[in-house]
């Protein structure tokens, strides 16, 4: 049994990574939220701290005795990753062994701009290791959950499904022309909870890049996919020239209402959102590497195909 600590526990994947912890009754869990009073009336073994991530000697004080620190903190939460980093340092005074900084999806960060903050933080990590190890970090990248193409239905208790171009319940997609081949890592949220807490327990060395690769599927095989689940998609292509001069020429956007995104902004932030994520896709972003699956061979992931299956099974 460690002590944990999850900063920014108030966030949908945090709640749904934590429920496992929880259910494991393997750890005791510290909750770091600017946030006052719970997230939710929690199982013993969990404690809650309201946290200052404006000052570092009192985060170092919480993070005493802490073995593994998650970190959840959005970068869209963190100007100039003022937290994040107090929390790096807090971590390295508190003698944390294992830091997972707020990564949790994409490989790289190419065309989106709304990642930028994470890029910082994995040079951050670099500079304080670069003379010597100080602190055990581990970027963990699974892609996408494939749980957002069964939207608007919810597949996990906390994670909240929204709208993408892979358009599933109108069967729709919008493609960037000859990115069919194209690759994109998929893993259902419960998948990907599962495989952080055997992380959490794994008793050798993190690496640094620590790919979870749940499936993969080229674009093409996506609408494919989609047509023999949902029946046949209306699909549209775009340009790449379009797209990086900013413009997405389609008779509909996708409505990314991500908790993250604050709701006056989600139809103003859509096509940028959408371009962006098209053209990072065709450059590989979103396919991660295998590094998890190959240090717990055991654990077997649900494939894209039988979880869309059974999601949309019945539905109109």
């Amino acid at each position: 049994m460690v002590k944990i600590a999850i900063a920014g526990a108030s966030g949908n994947v945090a709640q749904e990574l934590l429920d496992v912890l929880i259910a494991s009754q393997n750890h005791n869990v510290v909750l770091l939220s600017r946030k006052v009073g719970p997230v939710s009336n929690r199982a013993t073994g969990t404690e809650w701290i309201q946290a200052d991530y404006n000052d570092p000697d009192k985060l170092a004080q919480a993070l005493q005795g802490v073995h593994t620190l998650l970190c959840f903190i959005t970068p869209q939460s963190d100007p100039g990753n003022v937290a994040q980093k107090n929390l790096i340092d807090a971590a390295v005074k508190a003698g944390v062994k294992h830091y997972a900084p707020s990564e949790w999806a994409s490989s790289s960060f190419e065309h989106m701009p709304w990642y930028a903050g994470k890029a910082e933080i994995r040079k951050y990590l670099s500079e304080i290791n670069k003379h010597g190890k100080v602190l055990e970090y581990c970027l963990f990248q699974a892609g996408m959950f494939v749980d957002y193409l069964a939207s608007p239905y919810k597949t996990s208790k906390h994670i909240h499904p929204f709208q993408t171009q892979f358009d599933f319940n109108n069967r729709r997609a919008i493609v960037l022309d000859g990115s069919d081949d194209a690759r994109i890592s998929f893993i259902t949220a419960k998948d990907f909870c599962a495989v952080v807490a055997k992380a959490i327990e794994y008793e050798g060395q993190w690496p640094v890049v620590g790919g979870i690769r749940g499936d993969e599927l080229m674009v093409g095989q996506l609408v494919t996919l989609g047509e023999k689940i949902r029946g046949k998609f209306s699909v549209e292509k775009v340009q790449a020239a379009d797209l990086e001069a900013g413009v997405v020429k389609t008779t509909w956007l996708p409505k990314a209402d991500h908790p993250a995104i604050p709701a006056d902004q989600v139809n103003k932030l859509a096509a940028g959102f959408v371009a962006g994520m098209l053209l990072a896709i065709s450059v590989g972003a979103l396919s991660v590497s295998d590094e998890w699956n190959r240090l717990l061979p055991e654990y077997h992931f649900t494939q894209a195909e039988d979880f869309l299956a059974e999601a949309w099974s019945g539905k109109p």
